[in-house]
């Protein structure tokens, strides 16, 4: 057991790569200086958003494998219905339960690896044992290595960072129902992964039947898109209206506040942007479903464009005052349909 989750670790650490200064005084410096702009960074977040920031959350600046370690336990916690499941039929089959949790925390770990290239920070709502949350997670080595490879002043860009992240903290402290509707929607998702009986059939005639009308095999939903049952497609619609509405009300912040404050926030979001669309990862993204998430900043930012531009800025709160306020999937492509409803 000790070689193989040597032999995990190895692969996982190779995957997330390594940035050689982030070995050096300049992570120091970096930890202080994150330390130091999230506290000035919330008030400013606070008053752009309208959305109550209280006390100070712990700031983290974490290395590459540490983001996987700390994602991965927390997600071992979020889906124990499904990892209860497994364990069951391993036990009934005479196998090794345990392998069940071995399998999730392997699989996640080198998707993990994959992404800690390219996450700069974190608002982590569900901490590495299970409870809630409050902390701010920068990923050190990709912050460095932003700032060198694109001459962003590392101030600007920091300061840049810490306005995306206190926007999700904001969304989850200052909407009280939020977190529990979030961690809500998750457990439905998990509970729902029960395998339907047939299922590998359908998916190999709903395969042939896009190839035939060619569409992509394997939409932005990924695997779990062939594989999700009616019920679970209704909850990931679910979980992709929320995550578009806070990804993309996260970014436009980030945007707002970055045209008021940084001489360098064009630059900077025009980078940021380009760097999403990276064709040599796009594959990975769609197999995996995390082409969702790139989607997400894109049609979340341009919904909030959009009910500020007919509405107001107030308006877009309004989104926050209650789950039925939420825009479902639909009403993100279409927002006129959300203000009508809503607004």
């Amino acid at each position: 057991m000790t070689l193989v989750r040597s032999v995990e670790d190895r692969i996982v650490a190779r995957l997330a790569g390594t940035y050689p200064l982030a070995e050096t005084y300049l992570l120091d410096a970096l930890v202080a200086e994150m330390e130091a702009i999230t506290v000035r960074v919330s008030p400013l977040v606070s008053e752009a958003t309208g959305l109550d920031l209280p006390g100070e959350p712990t700031t983290a600046v974490v290395g590459r494998v540490e983001w996987v370690e700390r994602n991965v336990a927390s997600f071992y916690h979020m889906v124990e219905p499904v990892r209860t499941q497994m364990e069951e039929r391993l036990a009934r089959a005479g196998r090794d339960p345990e392998m069940a949790g071995r399998i999730i925390q392997r699989e996640t770990s080198l998707i993990l690896a994959v992404l800690s290239q390219r996450v700069l920070g974190q608002y982590e709502l569900v901490l590495p044992g299970g409870e809630p949350g409050d902390t701010v997670a920068y990923v050190g080595a990709n912050i460095l290595h932003m700032e060198r490879r694109h001459h962003f002043p590392p101030a600007e860009f920091r300061f840049w960072v810490a306005l995306h992240e206190l926007t999700h903290r904001a969304q989850f402290q200052g909407v009280p129902w939020l977190r529990d509707y979030f961690n809500g929607l998750v457990r439905r998702l998990v509970e729902a992964s029960k395998p339907e009986p047939g299922r590998w059939q359908k998916v190999i005639s709903e395969l042939a039947e896009r190839r035939l009308a060619g569409r992509p095999m394997i939409d932005q939903r990924g695997v779990l898109g062939l594989f999700a049952t009616p019920e679970q497609s209704e909850v990931v619609d679910q979980v992709q209206a929320l995550m578009s509405l806070l990804e993309g009300h996260g970014h436009y912040v980030m945007d707002r506040l970055g045209a008021v404050h940084l001489r360098s926030q064009n630059r900077m979001s025009r980078v940021l942007k380009d760097r999403r669309v990276d064709k040599r990862t796009a594959a990975f993204f769609r197999l995996t479903g995390l082409e969702m998430k790139m989607e997400q900043y894109r049609q979340g930012e341009k919904w909030v464009a959009a009910v500020e531009r007919e509405a107001s800025w107030e308006t877009v709160n309004l989104a926050f005052s209650s789950p039925e306020s939420l825009p479902t999937l639909d009403e993100i492509a279409h927002p006129t349909r959300w203000l009508a409803r809503v607004a």
